[in-house]
């Protein structure tokens, strides 16, 4: 390092690099310099973390346009009812009121057909229950008199609320009318309180009403018509998804356990996530209840008619997570610190990997039958496969202490026999409990077979093709037969 003079008579210093060269180090600015780097980092700062949120929000859309589609209809919704401000004609009609059909679009709208026919039903005929007795009850108060009006109409507020609000504990109540009772208790306390000044409360409930009416109603034929979202599809789509789920998770677990797993290499992000999969099912029971709550509003669509079984779909989902329960605590063998000796491990490899070949053929024929709403004529075979296998397992199980080596007895000169080594029990421990839950989840896995064909049965699924050609030679059959009997009948006249 040295120092010298610039060509402008300052001080500088230089520093020596390997190489012969050097480099001139710059003086450090003032107080100004320093603000402005700061001020400078912080608006890079702020723009790099917008350009991060519009990159983040263009994948969103990428991967699931029909959020994007959803934005427009609401705004295709809302820009439809603004004409009511400002369109003249309209807005003589109804006047300031139409307030009211807006909000009522950017409250009652939802993702799905079924949220929103759900919220429109319940904001219309809570509006109108409340507007009827908030009407009857201000009559009522009216001809007793200015001295009991105010009481009356007090003591009506509060028991009709205290009772809206109950019944909000209520579960069957809570599922689907929820949002009902807090708009009852909204309007009824609204019509009760302006009541007692406005003389004009019929025409302003009916106004009022008929607002609101328009604004359901848009909401609905903009759900319906346009690029329809349905929750019972949705709902579908997601037990679908996550039976298959399932099975990636399940056969994953045992191939990672026995070291069998060949796509890790190649592909390891992806088989980390088939491999978690398991979590999804534990964690979908609030959207699989918001869902089959919303589709019970919605009308027959597509292979759903009315009065679908959504409840079986509860069960399914049910028994899926008891089932994912057992492939988490199967996923807790991998990360175990003990390991089993590997020639406990080369005994029961083949079962295993046998075993949950056979339930993950089962999941996949299940996942196969909900995708395409048909009934499988191989379900009864991977069925008994897998039980099978599992006998195969308990077999294997049964038969591991004739397996293990055993010391052999002192010669007759009392020197004692070769030395072999008996895993403690600790080691055995963890590939003990990995069998018994693989046999559990083949178990679990009967009850979730059991749930498909309940599903099936009561949603009426197409019968399998093996079923359908069973008929049509059933039906040819006779046929046939009959034609041959007239034919050799002509014959015999010939």
């Amino acid at each position: 390092m040295g120092k010298g003079r610039g060509d402008s008579g300052t001080l500088e210093w230089k520093v020596n690099i390997p190489g012969g060269r050097s480099e001139t180090l710059e003086p450090e600015s003032g107080f100004f310099g320093r603000m402005w780097r700061r001020l400078r980092g912080m608006v890079e700062g702020f723009l790099l973390k917008i350009w991060r949120f519009l990159e983040k929000a263009w994948g969103i859309g990428v991967a699931e346009p029909r959020k994007l589609v959803h934005c427009v209809k609401v705004g295709l919704a809302l820009s439809v009812v603004s004409l009511f401000y400002y369109m003249r004609p309209l807005y003589d009609g109804v006047g300031g009121n139409a307030m009211w059909a807006i909000m009522t679009v950017v409250v009652v709208f939802e993702y799905t057909v079924g949220a929103t026919l759900s919220k429109s039903i319940n904001r219309t005929v809570a509006t109108f229950l409340a507007g009827s007795l908030g009407i009857g009850i201000h009559w009522v108060a009216t001809q007793s008199g200015e001295r009991f009006e105010p009481i009356i109409l007090g003591f009506s507020v509060f028991i009709l609320a205290a009772l809206a609000t109950f019944s909000r504990f209520i579960p069957s109540v809570k599922t689907r009318f929820d949002y009902g009772a807090s708009i009852f208790i909204l309007t009824f306390s609204l019509v009760s309180v302006s009541g007692y000044r406005v003389e004009k409360l019929i025409g302003l409930a009916q106004t009022r009403l008929s607002t609101i009416a328009i604004g359901t109603s848009l909401c609905i034929l903009t759900s319906m018509l346009f690029c329809p979202i349905w929750a019972g599809n949705e709902l579908h789509s997601l037990i679908t998804h996550n039976l298959e789920k399932l099975s990636d998770s399940l056969h994953g677990c045992i191939a990672e356990y026995f070291h069998q797993n060949e796509t890790e290499v190649s592909g390891g992000e992806d088989c980390s996530k088939k491999l978690q999969g398991y979590k999804c099912v534990l964690n979908s029971k609030g959207t699989e209840d918001s869902m089959a709550s919303f589709a019970i509003w919605e009308p027959a669509h597509g292979n759903f008619n009315f009065r679908h079984p959504w409840k079986q779909y509860l069960k399914l989902g049910a028994s899926m997570r008891s089932c994912a329960c057992c492939i988490e605590a199967l996923n807790g063998c991998l990360d175990t610190e003990v390991e089993a000796p590997e020639f406990l491990k080369d005994h029961l490899q083949d079962v295993c990997m046998i075993l949950s070949s056979c339930s993950s053929k089962v999941l996949k024929e299940l996942m196969i039958t909900m995708k395409t709403m048909r009934r499988s004529s191989k379900i009864d075979f991977f069925v008994g496969e897998m039980q099978s296998a599992a006998q195969d397992l308990q077999n294997a199980m049964t038969s591991l202490p004739n397996t293990l080596p055993v010391p052999p007895p002192a010669t007759a000169k009392g020197e004692p026999g070769i030395k072999t080594t008996i895993p403690p029990l600790m080691k055995v421990l963890p590939l003990a409990t990995l069998v018994s839950l693989l046999i559990e989840i083949a178990t679990r896995i009967e009850d979730i077979v059991d749930n498909v064909d309940k599903l099936a049965g009561l949603a009426e699924f197409r019968p399998a093709k093996d079923d359908k050609r069973k008929q049509n030679q059933s039906t040819i059959t006779p046929i046939s037969e009959n034609q041959d009997h007239e034919t050799m009948a002509a014959l015999q006249k010939v």
